[in-house]
């Protein structure tokens, strides 16, 4: 089952009230609240309030996007146990956090090990709050690629560390199709955007130019049997109309994948 939504990351210099209005004027089902503006680290007042009001408008809450870096965030100073603490208080099921701060060419075996420990304990202590835990697919991390997320998984072995996915700019359709398909068994959310690359830049794009690859990638992930939610993110200039639009083709895309009328 997909279910719609929006990053508040996406619209990071706007309050929380405005991104609750722009998500129920789009007619989207909910939000990942982030931890780097919106939610701080440890402000447990805002994280209630901000729960009050998000299910007040009947949306649903969908993660903690929490900025947290598996070690390196222990060694600055920031404790899984404060970001848990936020989670709860705002009443979020999942938590993302990220694989560490190297890419995975750039690593050996103890740090490789060493990540997989730390998430391994957050999988333990989240387990016990029946919260999961993704891990943000992304470069200079240790699930930068399909194939290191996967050993990655593989290597915590707990079944409450899960993946989100986004499409990763550097790869071809069919690259990013192979990927997904890999990762799906422990696949939780989606980032859905549409970026363009030329010169040496990438460039934010409406959502409508990016139907084709997104019908593919939604077909893959749809199953009745999981709850996947497809959250926007990467918003062209950082509009809110342009959000609006985007969610508009979000809807209809999941629609269309869910009723089988997708080409």
């Amino acid at each position: 089952m997909l279910l719609s939504g929006l990053l508040s990351v996406t619209f990071r210099r706007l309050h929380p009230d405005k991104i609750i209005d722009l998500v129920q004027r789009a007619s989207l089902s909910g939000i990942e609240w982030g931890g780097d503006i919106h939610i701080p680290h440890g402000d447990l007042k805002r994280a209630q309030e901000t729960r009050r009001r998000t299910e007040n408008a009947g949306l649903q809450i969908f993660a903690y996007g929490s900025y947290y870096r598996s070690v390196a965030s222990e060694e600055e100073g920031l404790s899984f146990n404060t970001i848990l603490e936020t989670a709860i208080a705002l009443g979020a099921p999942i938590i993302r956090i990220w694989a560490g701060r190297r890419g995975s060419a750039e690593v050996d075996r103890k740090y490789r090990t060493l990540i997989a420990e730390n998430i391994r304990a957050i999988g333990n202590t989240t387990q016990a709050q029946n919260i999961q835990v993704v891990l943000e697919f992304h470069s200079n991390t240790l699930t930068d690629s399909a194939d290191s997320a996967l050993c990655l998984i593989r290597e915590v072995a707990h079944p409450n560390i899960k993946l989100s996915w986004q499409p990763p700019h550097a790869e071809s359709t069919g690259i990013r199709l192979e990927g997904l398909k890999k990762i799906l068994p422990y696949l939780l959310n989606l980032h859905v955007f549409h970026w363009k690359s030329g010169n040496g830049k990438l460039d934010r794009r409406p959502l409508n130019e990016g139907v084709d690859d997104w019908t593919t990638y939604l077909k893959v992930v749809n199953s009745p049997f999981r709850q996947c939610a497809a959250m926007l993110e990467f918003v062209r200039g950082d509009s809110p109309d342009q959000f609006l639009q985007d969610a508009d083709t979000l809807r209809q895309l999941i629609e269309n994948v869910s009723t089988g009328s997708a080409q």
